[in-house]
């Protein structure tokens, strides 16, 4: 991993040198790295694919110089994540859409501009990819081997980004070719979302050729890619070919649900559906079946990353709760205290059977323990204000909703599968745990609702008590699915994982759930808010074409 980071580090270099192409003095120093002095070799390609994929992460890492994370743009602001704490910017939107969602919005831009990069570093491995000259040798695989797995990753990235960009901002401009300093336009135009999807779809269809079940540590996988293009087929209402797809990856053997406790503190209390994101369990050569595409990160290591999502959903601090004037909890390795800048709605957190494992005290932080030292070692014992013995319960409470005027709330309940301490530094709000981006549940839902929009209601119903057998919710029968449910188990599974925006918009549904579920900001949206703004400074840049605004905006 650190020499994959090495990698990284030098192709975020080119990023800087791709806008700079004037020739200074008909001088090309050796030193100067430029797309045509590193993409001559597989390693160069290797470490323009490695910058792609850091690119990539920052939709966990975040954008520099933002106080939001770019995840928050597809998880808050829905029926089961809601603005609590304020900081940064799209919270801010996520609670008073009237006013501050707007095409000013700095981070809007930022997220733009983030994922344009992600198209225009794509688009240059795949331009520079076809040109003669390249040693594709290395790697341990055939020079065609390396050369059609380049182009796979990097039309999968591709298409991924503008997966984004369309479920984000709708009709957007579609760019295939590289740019550079001789190749600036002013004349963009937006592309319908349709047609987008279409060059999508062509994309995943190449990158599913080449991409291994297995993935390369870091790198997307073929069940990843498959997922996609079924989603893609779904939003495009080919429900046929979205079953295909979806089926391709539900039946290859290596990619299995979790069932059983495994890996690290496996001998300690706990459930199955959490080992997976216990730091060490994650990836799939961690004995993570389930996985279908990880992000990795590296502390301490220059272009390792970090994952700031424990941040913005809790953040630990000493005196987050407070019981008659006692701050009494100590701040351990197992612990963190709920004020998050993106919380679970009170609908999310209640939304289990007493027993359903994902509900759990293994899933969602609702208590705590006072305990003495020994059992804090080696930290600290607990404080105990008046009253408490070491043994006793602290209750978070989640008895009223976060509202606009009940925002803030220290002691709110949290999921825990962000929970983790840097075990050097235990007051560090970043987390350098890797993180699953996809897993094969989430592949599970997608088949039971195109099941279910094919008709096919008994077979969906299998594949939803295939998930809620595993987490030993009760079974359920055609009786009681409807898109609602489907939505319903998908956040039970799901929370904090899946881009709920996109499939509450996907489905028609982000208006109605969000207003009936998310009560500080839920009520302020209107129909204008399904799509975001197109970011003013991309509209002024167009010089030379006017650019439309998305309605409502204007």
């Amino acid at each position: 991993m650190k020499g994959l980071y090495r990698l990284t580090v030098v192709a975020l270099m080119l990023g800087f040198s791709m806008s700079c192409s004037d020739n200074y003095l008909e001088e090309n120093p050796p030193h100067l790295i430029t797309s045509e002095t590193l993409f001559t070799s597989y390693s160069g390609f290797e470490a323009g694919l490695n910058g792609l994929y850091a690119l990539v992460r920052h939709e966990r890492e975040g954008l520099a110089g933002s106080s939001s994370m770019t995840t928050e743009l597809f998880m808050n602001g829905t029926d089961n994540i809601v603005t609590n704490h304020v900081v940064g910017s799209f919270n801010n939107v996520a609670m008073f859409w009237e006013t501050e969602n707007n095409s000013l919005v700095g981070f809007y831009n930022d997220g733009f501009s983030w994922l344009y990069k992600v198209v225009n570093t794509a688009n240059t491995l795949i331009v520079q990819a076809e040109k003669e000259g390249v040693d594709w040798e290395g790697g341990g695989h055939s020079a065609d081997e390396n050369k059609q797995l380049l182009l796979a990753n990097a039309r999968a990235a591709r298409a991924w980004a503008y997966r984004h960009l369309v479920f984000g901002w709708g009709d957007v401009p579609l760019n295939l070719e590289e740019t550079n300093g001789t190749t600036i336009k002013t004349d963009w135009s937006r592309t319908p979302m349709a047609e987008v999807r279409r060059q999508m779809i062509a994309d995943w269809r190449f990158a599913e050729q080449y991409v291994p079940v297995e993935p390369i540590p870091g790198q997307i996988s073929k069940g990843a890619v498959q997922h996609y293009l079924a989603e893609t087929y779904l939003v495009l209402n080919n429900l046929d070919s979205a079953l295909y797809w979806v089926d391709q990856v539900v039946n290859t053997p290596n990619y299995k649900l979790v069932t059983e406790r495994y890996g690290v503190d496996a001998d300690k209390p706990g459930v199955p559906f959490m080992d997976m994101f216990k730091g060490g369990n994650t990836n799939r050569e961690e004995g993570n079946t389930e996985a279908l595409w990880v992000f990795q990160f590296e502390p301490r290591t220059v272009g390792g990353g970090s994952n700031p999502i424990e941040r913005r959903h809790h953040i630990s601090r000493f005196s987050s709760i407070n019981i008659n004037g006692v701050s009494p909890l100590i701040l351990t390795e197992e612990r963190g205290y709920g004020l998050g800048r993106m919380s679970l709605t009170k609908w999310a957190i209640e939304n289990y059977e007493p027993q359903d494992d994902r509900g759990s005290e293994y899933a969602i932080r609702k208590f705590f323990i006072l305990q003495d030292a020994a059992q804090n070692a080696p930290f600290p014992a607990d404080r105990l204000p008046e009253g408490y013995q070491y043994g006793d319960t602290i209750w978070l409470d989640w008895s009223s909703d976060i509202s606009f005027e009940a925002r803030g709330r220290t002691n709110w309940p949290y999921s825990r599968k962000v929970e983790w301490k840097d075990p050097t530094n235990v007051q560090n709000d970043y987390s350098f745990k890797d993180a699953i981006y996809l897993r094969l549940a989430e592949t599970y839902l997608l088949r039971a609702e195109i099941l279910y929009r094919l008709n096919r209601t008994s077979e969906a119903v299998d594949v939803l008590n295939s998930i809620r057998r595993r987490a030993h919710a009760s079974e359920i029968d055609e009786n009681d699915v409807d898109i609602d449910f489907i939505l319903d188990e998908r956040s039970r599974e799901l929370v904090l994982e899946e881009h709920r925006r996109y499939t509450l918009l996907r489905t028609g549904k982000w208006l109605e759930r969000t207003r009936r579920y998310n009560h500080n900001g839920g009520q302020r949206i209107v129909e204008r808010d399904t799509l975001f703004p197109i970011p003013q400074v991309v509209i002024d840049a167009n010089l030379t074409s006017p650019m439309t605004q998305n309605q409502g905006y204007n």
